[in-house]
């Protein structure tokens, strides 16, 4: 416990100077870092909102798909098994590599995107993709998602395995279709590895920084620029580390709302209670 309170309370003393780093020197400025973070930063709220969109697509885009190929590949045949490896292969790269992989796919002049959609009649469809300022950060999760949707298929096919069969013969004695089965038995029961895959897929979002500073370093003009991002262009590259500390606070504020709302809600959904 003290391991990671010691470093938090350091990182709210810290944000209460102008402490560049690397002087011995600093002064006390109070709130005056929070001050400005809620008054004259625009790039501090378009990370926070970049943050936030990221979070919400990759763990609801990775969630359905996960679950999506883990029904497709229950089942245990040859062409499944395979299926599963390749689908499980980016897994195992290294976030770098994914970023400077997809970096080749989306580049505009000589990337693999383009040039397929050129090869299929759909070159009026060309993106500039990570040169867009609106759309960057969301290619960037469907990376994200791709990254590490064959991790959670597993989590998800683990989970499918333990419904009985008996349960689906029951369903269909009843008259349910595919639909009600899905509905009513394989959601509720599959609902402990759902709450497995958006707990780690929140987390791995937060944790994006290699795959987006490899990438786009944050740009086109912070149009990628997330919360862990920021504080670490501020901190080592502004050298305002007084002002980075407060971005974390502000961070750490930002992951304990959200992990509560998600306690919560997963206490909700099994008719519990959070406490």
């Amino acid at each position: 416990m003290w391991f990671v309170l010691w470093p938090t309370l350091q990182a709210f003393q810290f944000s209460l100077t102008d402490w560049n780093g690397l002087s011995a020197d600093f002064d006390w400025v109070g709130l005056d870092n929070y001050q400005g973070l809620a008054t004259n930063d625009s790039v501090f709220r378009r990370a926070v909102g970049n943050s936030l969109s990221f979070m919400l697509v990759v763990v609801i885009g990775q969630t359905v798909l996960s679950l999506a190929l883990a029904l497709a590949l229950l089942r245990s045949s040859r062409l499944s098994i395979v299926l599963r490896a390749l689908f499980f292969f980016p897994t195992v790269l290294s976030s770098v590599s994914v970023a400077f992989i997809w970096s080749f796919v989306y580049d505009p002049t000589f990337g693999l995107a383009n040039r397929l959609l050129a090869a299929v009649g759909l070159g009026s469809l060309q993106q500039p993709w990570l040169g867009d300022q609106d759309m960057a950060i969301y290619y960037l999760a469907f990376v994200q998602i791709w990254f590490h949707a064959g991790q959670m298929m597993v989590v998800y096919i683990a989970g499918l395995q333990q419904i009985p069969q008996d349960l689906y013969d029951a369903a269909a004695l009843d008259g349910a279709g595919r639909w009600q089965k899905f509905r009513f038995v394989t959601l509720p029961l599959v609902q402990p590895a759902t709450v497995i895959v958006v707990a780690y897929t929140t987390i791995q979002s937060f944790k994006a920084f290699d795959l987006i500073i490899a990438s786009t370093g944050g740009g086109p003009n912070h149009a990628t620029e997330i919360l862990a991002t920021l504080i670490y262009t501020t901190a080592f590259r502004n050298f305002e580390m007084g002002y980075a500390a407060a971005q974390s606070v502000i961070f750490m504020i930002v992951i304990a709302v959200i992990t509560i709302l998600q306690r919560r809600a997963v206490a909700l959904a099994s008719g519990g209670s959070d406490r």
